[in-house]
């Protein structure tokens, strides 16, 4: 098969695409054609090296964890599936290899749940970490109908999820952007502020009592500034900085692959409830072209390679 690999941690130069064997699967992993595959952050940080010694490697590696496609091989413990099923799934294994830009895929059976015939691959492909990111996120937040919740990096890839599954909740959502992405954020149900010095007094301005809820989705700043923004008793929740339980008795989040989870979310995007947006599309031969994109920072919504 054909996929982007990497023989050695480091740089975007140490991306290549070419032939690798394919993948073997055990007794609860199916094989899966590959159709898109998204990407994220974490992919060049897990090559850059950064999560070395948090998660186990194989080289040569194949990044990427998010897939739509269809199934080619089922495992031999896998009777949820059949050949021909289309699927989605947040393929993380526990060891870094076998990735999801390439022509084939193994796919573990807890990662994974039916593709509706409605969701493009595409869409499905952009769901899968950032989609159960925000959902968990919210989820373990206790967020409910009348809060009022800060969302900071609310038009990222994980943030705009969670912007709109908490209006889906019910809660006021307050969220953190650039100026250029503040009518994006109106148009997911969310009341825009700016990053930088005046966040503060912006939020402020709005919601005066201070917030029941923050979802933290960049850290640093954003968390500095938190500070002068909760309610005594607020829920504060981050993906990236530790402060929200040593500081604020919250939760800091690594994301867990779930069947149930993933479900849910495709349903919510088939029913028009649940927006994807797409940066752009690359294919395979251009899919370093993809993480270079991505590596800027500077995208809204979701990259995808298809193949």
């Amino acid at each position: 098969m054909r996929a982007l690999h990497y023989d050695e941690f480091g740089g975007i130069d140490k991306f290549t695409v070419g032939e690798l064997p394919d993948p073997h699967i055990g007794p609860d992993t199916m094989l899966v054609k590959v159709v898109a595959a998204g990407i994220n952050p974490v992919d060049y940080k897990l090559r850059e090296g950064y999560l070395n010694g948090l998660i186990d490697t194989v080289f040569p590696i194949v990044p990427g964890w998010d897939v739509a496609g269809i199934v080619v091989r089922p495992g031999l413990d896998t009777p949820e599936y059949a050949v021909g099923d289309e699927v989605v799934a947040y393929a993380r294994a526990d060891v870094v290899h076998g990735g999801t830009i390439a022509e084939l895929a193994p796919v573990p059976v807890r990662t994974a749940t039916h593709k509706p015939a409605s969701v493009s691959f595409e869409d499905a492909a952009a769901l899968p970490l950032a989609g159960l990111t925000a959902l968990q996120s919210v989820r373990r937040s206790g967020l409910k109908a009348g809060d009022t919740v800060l969302v900071h990096a609310a038009a990222g890839g994980v943030g705009a999820f969670a912007t709109q599954l908490a209006v889906l909740a019910g809660a006021r959502v307050i969220g953190t952007a650039g100026p250029a992405n503040h009518d994006f954020l109106r148009s997911l149900g969310a009341e825009p502020v700016p990053y930088g010095d005046d966040l503060v007094a912006a939020a402020k301005a709005l919601v005066p009592d201070g917030f029941d809820v923050v979802l933290d989705y960049v850290g640093g700043a954003a968390m500095d500034a938190t500070r002068e923004l909760v309610k005594p008793g607020a829920s504060v929740v981050s993906i990236t900085d530790g402060r929200a339980a040593s500081e604020f008795g919250g939760q800091a989040i690594w994301v867990r692959p779930s069947s149930d989870d993933l479900a849910e979310l495709v349903a919510l995007v088939a029913d028009g409830k649940l927006a994807v947006t797409i940066a752009e599309v690359f294919d395979l031969d251009h899919a370093v072209d993809a993480y270079r994109l991505l590596e800027t920072g500077h995208t809204r919504g979701k990259i995808v390679v298809r193949m």
